[in-house]
């Protein structure tokens, strides 16, 4: 018994056995790190389609330019088909992954200008989804302020010109109004895109230029906001080191992760219609507590991406319930 017992210590202790058991060791652990860090890796990577869809729009606009050997002019009733069309994948893209829904669209005018603020997301994916409501239900095409960020970005230009986004200087903005274009602006920008969280806070400051644009143009102002936007791409904009740079240097470097599924619908407010009495920090006043009226209504708070996962794939939620409710009021 005693002479066993010795040779199985033995052979435990031999080479051959510890190179075997470490070797499985390893491969065990390697087991357990991949399946832990593939979801982990997955949701950083996901933002990166969205990207990947709009070099996709940007390359089709250049066969499009070249099928039609249009050199500089960038006509607006030249470039109509190539906007449907877009449009269209962009609409059936927003369905399928989050199935997307626009309520209140009766809000924006068929005709004559309008001022559209909106809430923005870590992505704003859902902006893009509601322009591509907009050129296939309204055959209008909204025009956009945004970042100069956005400028730098390599190909961009050529999708820039042709869905009419703008840097935003203030009598750019009040000119697209008085020739009587939608125009879509987000006050909080960048910063509210990488500091907002699933809170919903609005990140605006005191920024009332927006407000003074409407002014000038006497354009009405129709406050929109799209429920789980927060929960379909978030920011780690809010942690102490991504923060101080972006505070320090206005460089956005804080990683967006998601892409999930989650349910998206955008609500528009009721149009806040020009008032010569009204100054623009009243104004822009009025916007925010329309705007922070809305999520009250129709974000439950703080977000949840589990909740909003639930909604995109159950037959009723919190969502439809609301806008029930609202119908019955009506």
């Amino acid at each position: 018994m005693q002479t066993d017992w010795l040779d199985c210590t033995v052979c435990t202790r031999c080479p051959h056995y510890d190179k075997t058991m470490s070797s499985s060791i390893i491969s065990c652990l390697w087991d357990v790190l991949w399946w832990a860090c593939t979801p982990l890796v997955l949701v950083f990577l996901l933002p990166f389609v969205i990207l990947f869809f709009v070099y996709l729009s940007i390359l089709f606009l250049h066969l499009y330019k070249r099928k039609n050997e249009l050199k500089e002019a960038y006509s607006h009733k030249l470039w109509q088909c190539a906007r449907k069309t877009l449009a269209t994948v962009w609409d059936a893209q927003g369905t399928i992954w989050h199935g997307y829904e626009l309520h209140g669209l009766e809000n924006i005018p068929d005709s004559g200008p309008a001022l559209i603020v909106y809430y923005h997301g870590a992505i704003p994916i859902d902006y893009y989804y509601f322009l591509a409501k907009v050129i296939i239900l309204k055959g209008r095409t909204c025009h956009s302020v945004a970042d100069h960020i956005l400028f730098k970005m390599p190909g961009f230009r050529l999708l820039l010109e042709v869905f009419s986004v703008i840097h935003g200087p203030r009598e750019e903005c009040v000119q697209a109004l008085q020739d009587g274009h939608l125009l879509g602006i987000s006050p909080g920008g960048v910063r509210e895109a990488l500091l907002s969280d699933h809170t919903y806070q609005l990140q605006w400051g005191k920024r009332t230029g927006f407000a003074q644009v409407a002014i000038d143009s006497r354009a009405p102002i129709i406050p929109m906001f799209t429920q789980n936007v927060r929960e379909g791409f978030r920011s780690l904009g809010t942690l102490r080191f991504f923060r101080w740079v972006y505070e320090r240097f206005r460089v956005p470097i804080a990683p967006v992760y998601g892409g999930f599924p989650v349910k998206f619908h955008t609500f528009l407010g009721r149009p806040i219609l020009y008032d010569p009495n009204v100054t623009a920090t009243e104004l822009a006043e009025k916007v925010q507590g329309a705007l922070h009226a809305l999520i009250k209504e129709h974000q439950k708070i703080p977000g949840s991406i589990i909740r909003a996962l639930l909604e995109r794939f159950s037959h009723t939620s919190p969502s439809a319930e609301n806008i029930q409710t609202s119908n019955k009021e009506d």
